[in-house]
């Protein structure tokens, strides 16, 4: 296959760290494309401009987006971010009635919010003059662009060149909205049918992403064979399946300069694999910040959105078992107001044993990939997930729910002498318990052959750089659809 030595790649995204993040997707928005502009590549990000943004951005045009009878106008702004001595530029699509607002999500008019965007997007190339040889969209927000462009936009020469690669990043948020949303982007009814964008009587901009698509790809290899099953397909299953040749499993990295042990100045103190007691005085450290006894008993730590998908009813049926062990647990997270009041219990029942912190902290998440002995992760379902591998970076061991992107990338070291963590694979509060007791007597009866687990852990490679290949594999492919 041809492959184009540097491309031209758009990478879209509703949320992008440093500037707006309320989960994995930001921090994929934030590494991948400089991972792909530090081997050649002209990469660029466009995001909506929310409230929150803090930095100052710089003007660079304005434009009229029709939305249905009226027209909006696009202030077109842009900053430039610099991470690992690359500098990519990020576009940022401007409006105040859409974006001046306190959250990033969750508003009456949503799909309109999100229509004006991907509008916005596809406008804009001409204004800046960027014709990239690919869009890469990420999650429903941005899946119309690859309708627009092969629905409206096909006849425009500037346009009929361009391919798409759609990324899902968790297939159970969909975007799904009334019939009639067809319309705000210029569109009739004879595009809102089964084959094109209707979803169940709703138009899906979940669907527009995967049925338009050159290619789709998510974020696991495992995931991608899971969501072509009932199980895991969240009614798209076969939609999947017909595309299974144009559908690929591509499993997220992190950025190993800003995460590491070494120098990360979040942490209490640097460590490596020949320093690794400076790690049990991040441990005592932390027991310290969260009101634990300094303690040697092994400590799980536990970062997540407070949800079912996390499997925490699991951990709900099981706490009380795992708690008759000499150990120690370190919780921080929100979400359901469920799970906060458990895990406040929990807390208050057992102070000497754990510690909850409500909320987020980022600072504190870095603490606790530090500190902790295992990190806790039995989820239901994980496209890829990026706990396990923030914890492996930090040299804390994993245990996971062999699903998704933890199957692809935790490997039991009791069953596999390379393993880097424990897995299970039943989705049960008993499997959970045996996992973690596993774990706790191997901690406790092979202190060597723990510490060669550790520097197993650090050794471990899921930068993105490994990643960011297989995505210009991918988009290339994607070139070669379109011409």
């Amino acid at each position: 296959m041809l492959q184009k030595s540097k491309l031209k790649v758009l990478f879209v995204s509703s949320e992008v760290s440093p500037y707006a993040k309320t989960g994995g997707l930001a921090d994929v928005a934030g590494s991948l494309p400089v991972a792909l502009a530090e081997k050649g590549h002209d990469v660029r990000i466009v995001m909506p401009r929310y409230k929150k943004i803090a930095e100052q951005l710089k003007y660079t045009a304005d434009f009229p987006i029709t939305m249905n009878w009226r027209k909006e106008t696009c202030i077109l702004r842009e900053h430039e971010m610099s991470l690992e001595n690359t500098k990519v530029k990020v576009y940022f699509t401007d409006n105040y009635q859409y974006f001046d607002r306190e959250h990033m999500y969750c508003y009456f008019d949503e799909a309109e919010r999100f229509a004006f965007f991907a509008k916005a997007v596809l406008e804009m190339l001409k204004v800046i003059d960027f014709k990239p040889d690919v869009i890469h969209c990420n999650d429903w927000q941005s899946g119309p662009i690859c309708a627009l462009l092969k629905e409206r936009y096909k006849s425009d020469e500037f346009y009929s060149k361009i391919a798409t690669v759609f990324t899902v990043h968790n297939l159970q948020y969909q975007g799904n909205y009334p019939g009639d949303t067809i319309k705000l982007f210029g569109l009739d009814e004879t595009y809102f049918t089964t084959e094109k964008l209707e979803f169940y009587g709703t138009f899906s901009f979940m669907k527009a992403g995967l049925n338009y698509a050159d290619i789709i790809n998510t974020v696991s290899e495992t995931y991608a064979k899971e969501i072509q099953t009932p199980e895991y397909g969240e009614r798209f299953e076969g939609l999947l399946k017909q595309r299974s040749k144009e559908l690929y499993g591509i499993v997220n990295g992190i950025s190993y300069d800003e995460f590491n042990p070494a120098t990360d100045p979040k942490i209490y103190k640097n460590f490596d694999k020949d320093s690794l007691d400076n790690k049990k005085n991040n441990k005592t450290e932390l027991q310290k910040e969260m009101g634990l006894p300094k303690s040697d008993a092994p400590l799980i730590g536990l970062i997540s959105r407070l949800v079912n998908q996390k499997g925490l009813d699991l951990i709900s049926e099981a706490m009380e078992q795992i708690l008759k062990n000499d150990m120690q647990f370190v919780l921080l997270g929100s979400g359901d107001e469920y799970y906060e009041t458990l895990f406040k219990n929990y807390a208050k029942k057992y102070p000497k044993n754990v510690a909850a912190f409500i909320g987020f902290n980022s600072g504190l998440a870095q603490k606790i990939y530090a500190s902790s002995d295992m990190f806790l992760m039995p989820s239901k379902f994980e496209p890829c997930g990026l706990g396990q591998i923030f914890s492996l970076r930090y040299g804390t061991i994993p245990i996971v729910r062999a699903t998704g992107g933890l199957a692809d990338t935790v490997i039991d070291c009791e069953l596999n002498k390379e393993g880097n963590g424990f897995s299970f694979k039943e989705y049960s509060s008993k499997e959970l318990i045996k996992t973690i007791n596993r774990a706790i007597k191997f901690y406790n009866t092979k202190p060597e052959e723990w510490k060669q687990l550790v520097v197993r852990a650090l050794e471990q490679d899921f930068s993105w750089k490994r990643s960011a290949d297989k995505y210009i594999e991918i988009y290339n492919k994607a070139v070669l659809k379109k011409n």
